[in-house]
């Protein structure tokens, strides 16, 4: 069909645009003192300078003319982009009353509705961000409670590698299956068989929507929704694929609905229901069923996007870099030796405390980070950022930081180690972000990272299959994972 590719719809889109510009006026124009940027072009705006499937590495080129506060337009939209550790932490941290609300992005309005906790607003976003820390820490963080759901996931995992003999597999699925059930025994109280088809759906779908809500045809569906909504592209499986999500989860926390105890809270579905009786005659009660829906979805992709991406960047990066994987192993040898690593392990190793830092930074999985809306007027750096600006924090520019790191654009694990070999703290180290939309699973994420990982080097080594190219180059999405690509798992003896 003609209009079904990107090209072909933003012909249509400059059209309808530039009508749309000519009758409704111009916007009005921003303060005297609002940061400065490139010239926008009519109805485009400064959209022919991004990478429109990497638009962080154009964000990042750009800063170099503009500074580490400028703005841009994408269609009518602007945009304040804050790029470096100090601008970046001047406004999440400093300013943190001004920076948690999201802007009305129209592919996620129309996804989540405003519910769950990633794209929520006012008051709803700030309910379900206190219970779903009260509840990630009264049901997960108990220290050994959860090293030991992580151990036995462990278990599983290596169980399932072992059956490959060496052989080359991908491992996409497998390690959302393994990051997923962690996060599924939060929720549901329990884990899925790694072949269990209803989970491999699951997984199935959720990872199409990372992907595609990164894509260049859902960014112009979000800059020119207007037009665009009326045509077929990615922004139509985002929302099929969102809508087959829910209806999976009602139809799940629906059935376990007639067997909860609400004085025997067990998981975060008991946990919610509760708060639910406790608020029902209230006249703001934001524990309904919508919310308890979106929140689970939320909950589910990020905790398996994020911890499963940076495992199979460490992965990558260890087959790249067979050297750092076997000053790891000597040091799992040393420290853990055939035991099963536990948290108290890793302040005896910091090699690989610091290589697995190193990954998450070189990694960059969420190089945009997620957008803010202003909450009143600001000033940074002596610019004016009014209430209601949609305003972008880049992650990238903060993790590859020059001034922070001495190779930014290198994996390299000194990064995080001082003279004397022991591990050294970044305070440009950021990859969960700041201030009060940080990552609310950051604690858990971090037990996930340390655990499997030295799991696996413990028991394999990792091979590129023959022949094969390393690329580091990630993939296109919402999130910045490595492109697709097998491995190899040599089992290891002691």
């Amino acid at each position: 069909m003609f209009f079904s590719d990107p090209v072909s719809i933003l012909l249509l889109v400059l059209f309808c645009g530039l009508l749309v510009k000519l009758f409704r006026g111009s916007k009005q124009s921003p303060p005297h003192n609002y940061p400065p940027g490139p010239k926008p072009l009519p109805v485009i705006g400064n959209m022919h300078l991004l990478n429109m499937k990497r638009p962080y590495k154009s964000l990042m080129e750009i800063a170099k003319k503009h500074g580490s506060i400028f703005s841009i337009q994408i269609g009518s939209q602007k945009f304040v982009i804050l790029c470096g550790y100090e601008m970046v932490k001047e406004a999440l941290v400093k300013h943190s009353e001004d920076f948690w609300e999201r802007p009305h992005i129209p592919i996620f309005e129309e996804t989540t509705k405003g519910y769950g906790v990633l794209f929520a607003h006012g008051e709803s976003w700030k309910a379900m961000r206190h219970f779903t820390l009260s509840a990630i820490r009264d049901l997960a963080m108990e220290r050994k409670t959860i090293e030991n759901k992580i151990s036995e996931e462990c278990e599983f995992l290596v169980k399932k590698i072992k059956s490959y003999s060496g052989e080359p597999f991908e491992n996409t699925m497998l390690m959302n299956a393994a990051a997923s059930n962690l996060i599924v025994s939060i929720v549901l109280g329990h884990r899925f068989n790694y072949e269990d088809p209803v989970f491999l759906t699951l997984m199935r779908l959720m990872n199409e929507c990372i992907r595609l809500t990164g894509s260049p045809m859902v960014m112009l569906y979000n800059t020119f929704h207007s037009v665009v909504r009326w045509f077929p592209g990615s922004h139509e499986t985002v929302k099929k694929n969102t809508k087959e999500l829910c209806q999976f989860l009602e139809e799940i926390f629906t059935k376990y609905k007639d067997q909860v105890d609400l004085n025997d809270q067990r998981n975060l579905i008991d946990a919610f229901l509760a708060k639910q009786q406790e608020n029902k005659e209230k006249p703001d009660n934001f524990f309904h069923n919508e919310n308890l829906t979106m929140l689970i979805l939320q909950l589910f992709a990020a905790g398996m996007e994020t911890t499963s991406t940076t495992l199979r960047w460490g992965l990558l990066l260890m087959m790249k870099y067979p050297e750092i994987q076997k000053n790891i192993q000597n040091e799992i040898e040393t420290v853990i030796g055939s035991a099963v690593p536990q948290m108290d392990h890793r302040k005896e190793m910091p090699y690989t405390d610091a290589v697995l830092h190193e990954i998450q930074r070189f990694a960059n999985i969420v190089p945009l980070n997620l957008p803010y809306a202003m909450t009143q007027d600001v000033t940074l750096k002596g610019y004016v950022i009014p209430k209601g600006t949609y305003v972008i924090p880049l992650l990238a520019s903060v993790l590859r930081d020059e001034n922070h790191f001495e190779k930014p654009n290198e994996f390299n694990p000194n990064h995080f180690l001082d003279s004397n070999g022991r591990f050294m703290k970044k305070e440009a180290f950021l990859p969960f972000s700041a201030g009060k939309r940080s990552c609310a699973g950051e604690n858990l994420a971090k037990m996930e990272l340390f655990l499997f990982f030295t799991t696996l080097l413990q028991n394999f080594t990792f091979q590129a299959p023959p022949g094969a190219e390393l690329d580091l180059t990630p993939a296109v999405g919402f999130t910045a994972p490595p492109i697709r690509h097998e491995i190899c798992a040599v089992a290891r003896t002691f």
